[in-house]
């Protein structure tokens, strides 16, 4: 689809004594009319998923992208200030679809999934927008723009949330537009176009250089837009490193005292947490994992699965079975699916009774849980730098 179309914007400016002290100041004559003008030619591929708006503050991206997509600019959602951003979402999709939308935008943390939408950080409200806005056009089928895209948040939280989204929406063949000011998510976004506003012209090509691809095809542009790499830096700590991610974990924020703990670092920052612990039994001892936390701003590309399974590779190289067991819908969709786990019991409640009343915080007898054992490649060097084998 090729649209070229001129748009001009023209409003008369009445004059006053200030505009004209000013006027004569800087030496500049009198507008009876400030007019502003762009000559739009955007060439969209034959099947697309994401486009992008892109131009600095002032360029008049906002004002494209109505001309272009007016009808189809995300609405203003007027999240109630009482209720939990659950009740938020559209009444016909199940709550199994709501969490699902949370977790793929990397909005995982059912601590913050009961609070209102005032009591959310900056970032977090990003991602809960984005998955509100693709709910709807989950409902409606239509594409939507959302503008001033990632200007509210840091950048950190601007680039994963970026890639959780265009994963989301990829994975449910919708369409989403993007306006923007910052050059820094479009390798993030891997879009299927770029339409910037500076130059005019549109194209199905890397942010970075614009000019120089040569392929225009879907699969050359996959092949030219790779999200960029994250370098985790795992760190044997201790527990004094958990009051950082207790507030996230969804179940108890109590963390054994005999926990062994690893921290993984993007950037020097710390963004996901693990623990392990001993699981003691006659005949069929091993290792249990405890606590796997990734903090909000990294949450939705894979840090906490990743983080788990190195964790989980180190015990492994022991001989010594390596298990967990989870509730959680994101964890547990990943890990049925991965050649490195093997369940051990299917998505299920277990029993209640008297019994586990002492446990009830963290026993499973109310929720969904999973179980699972490692059986991906033991670290057996890794190990033993990390003191979980003997050097």
């Amino acid at each position: 689809m090729h649209i070229t179309k001129h748009i001009i914007r023209s409003v008369h400016v009445q004059p006053s004594p200030r505009l004209s002290q000013v006027l004569g100041m800087f030496d500049v004559e009198q507008p009876e009319v400030s007019t502003q003008s762009w000559d739009v030619d955007l060439q969209l591929p034959e099947k697309w998923n994401i486009g992008v708006i892109l131009g600095p503050s002032g360029s008049g991206k906002t004002t494209v992208a109505r001309e272009l997509f007016g009808q189809h600019f995300a609405a203003d959602f007027g999240w109630s200030t009482t209720r939990s951003i659950l009740d938020g979402f559209p009444a016909n999709l199940s709550v199994k679809q709501v969490t699902d939308l949370l977790c793929s935008v990397g909005f995982s943390s059912p601590p913050a999934w009961v609070r209102p939408f005032a009591c959310l950080s900056n970032g977090q409200q990003f991602r809960v927008n984005l998955a509100r806005t693709l709910a709807q056009s989950i409902v409606d089928g239509q594409m939507k723009v959302v503008d001033e895209y990632s200007s509210v948040v840091d950048r950190t939280v601007a680039q994963i949330g970026s890639a959780a989204v265009a994963r989301t929406v990829r994975k449910n063949n919708l369409q989403f537009i993007a306006v923007t000011c910052h050059y820094d998510v479009l390798d993030w976004l891997a879009a299927d176009w770029v339409y910037d506003v500076l130059s005019g012209a549109g194209t199905p090509a890397k942010s970075k250089d614009l000019a120089s691809a040569q392929d225009f095809s879907r699969e050359g542009l996959r092949r030219l837009c790779h999200r960029p790499r994250i370098e985790l830096e795992i760190v044997r700590t201790d527990r004094s490193a958990w009051p950082r991610f207790k507030p996230h974990h969804y179940l108890s924020a109590a963390l054994n005292p005999s926990a062994a703990c690893y921290v993984a670092l993007v950037n020097d920052q710390p963004a996901a947490f693990t623990a392990v612990l001993p699981f003691p039994h006659p005949t069929h001892s091993g290792w249990r994992e405890h606590r796997t936390v990734c903090l909000p701003d990294y949450q939705g590309v894979g840090i906490g699965n990743a983080m788990s399974e190195f964790v989980a590779s180190l015990y492994r190289a022991t001989g010594r079975p390596y298990t967990s067991t989870t509730s959680h819908p994101a964890m547990i969709h990943h890990r049925a699916k991965s050649p490195l786990w093997r369940m051990t019991r299917k998505p299920g409640l277990t029993g209640g009774g008297k019994r586990f009343s002492l446990m009830r915080k963290t026993a499973a007898i109310d929720r969904m849980t999973a179980g699972f054992e490692y059986v991906g490649y033991p670290r057996f060097a890794e190990a033993r730098l990390f003191g979980v084998l003997p050097a």
